[in-house]
């Protein structure tokens, strides 16, 4: 079956405040044209600055390490990886995000509330066809105890392993083969946490304004403060969340299986930029391939231009009449 792309049907707005610098923005989704991709815009900022979703726009900025961050031209937008997460998620290909500050909302510390906007304004199906990239050889990334991988599959499924040396957050394993119905109903509601012995350090370097016991779980040596588990792995559900929405920034489905453990913004990102490669290797020898079909033609500039890396006037080659 033909995958089509999708957008939303009609526009929708959601405020909150963002979970890092605790700031009310508001955001309005709105449809977008096909393969015009996702596209941040700043409404709070003159000429109302665009940053588009894709690899090259991600940034590890200090200035709040715990999350994922797009930028352009010095333009933030943080924290978007429930967002994201919840676009891979129901298969949203283009939308356009208007947003009136640098921090998306951190809503209750999961994805649901992003989810059940994006089903209420719609989702349609447009006419451009949905480009999945299938995985072809191993990918993968580590850095001490931490490592994330990605091997061929027939479909997209992520397995997490979390372990702490923590009393009671110790070690949780998922595994789960990811489609709409089970993004939403196992994936979507875990939300966002820290350990206790963390949270006053964080707040001192100046991060996690906006957290609470409601929108954060809390864990201490006796368990989680203030609040109830959703799953008895919800930490662990939550880390494949943020995995699912960091690896989005490609701008499409993945096919293949991701094993990771204890893997976190900055490893997930280098593995999208890995992972960006090897489909810019196989755009390459899709390229070669379709050259090889033209064999008896004439190939004329533009098709030389396709597939040569040099622009006009250096390609040193107008026509081929012939190859052997």
């Amino acid at each position: 079956m033909d995958l089509k792309q999708r957008t939303i049907q009609r526009e929708i707005s959601l405020s909150g405040i963002g979970l890092h610098t605790g700031v009310k923005t508001s955001v309005t989704l709105k449809p977008a044209p096909e393969n015009s991709g996702i596209c941040f815009i700043r409404t709070d900022l003159p000429n109302r600055p665009a940053v588009k979703v894709t690899s090259a726009n991600i940034i590890h900025d200090s200035k709040i390490p715990r999350c994922s961050a797009l930028g352009c031209d010095g333009i933030m937008i943080y924290t978007v990886e429930h967002f994201l997460s919840v676009l891979s998620g129901l298969k949203i290909s283009n939308l356009i995000v208007e947003i009136s500050g640098e921090e998306m909302p951190g809503l209750d510390g999961s994805a649901l509330e992003y989810l059940n906007a994006v089903k209420e304004a719609g989702i349609i199906e447009q006419n451009a066809p949905l480009s999945v990239f299938a995985v072809r050889e191993p990918i993968g990334v580590q850095q001490g105890e931490a490592s994330i991988y990605i091997f061929p599959a027939d479909d997209f499924k992520v397995s997490y392993t979390l372990n702490y040396n923590d009393s009671f957050l110790k070690s949780q394993f998922i595994t789960l083969t990811i489609d709409e119905h089970v993004y939403e109903k196992e994936i979507a509601p875990s939300r966002t946490f820290c350990l206790e012995r963390e949270a006053a350090e964080l707040q001192k370097n100046g991060l996690g304004k906006g957290a609470n016991y409601q929108n954060t779980l809390v864990i201490g040596n006796d368990g989680v403060v203030e609040n109830e588990l959703r799953f008895a792995d919800e930490c662990a559900r939550h880390k494949m969340l943020d995995l699912i929405g960091d690896l989005y920034i490609l701008g499409q489905p993945i096919k293949g299986h991701i094993f990771a453990v204890k893997s976190g913004h900055y490893l997930n990102g280098q593995l999208l930029k890995n992972i960006e490669k090897q489909k810019e290797r196989c755009e390459a020898v899709s390229v070669v391939s379709s050259f090889d079909e033209t064999q008896g033609k004439t190939i004329n500039i533009g098709e030389i231009m396709k597939i040569l890396p040099h622009r006009y006037p250096f390609l040193l080659v107008d026509k081929v009449v012939k190859k052997e």
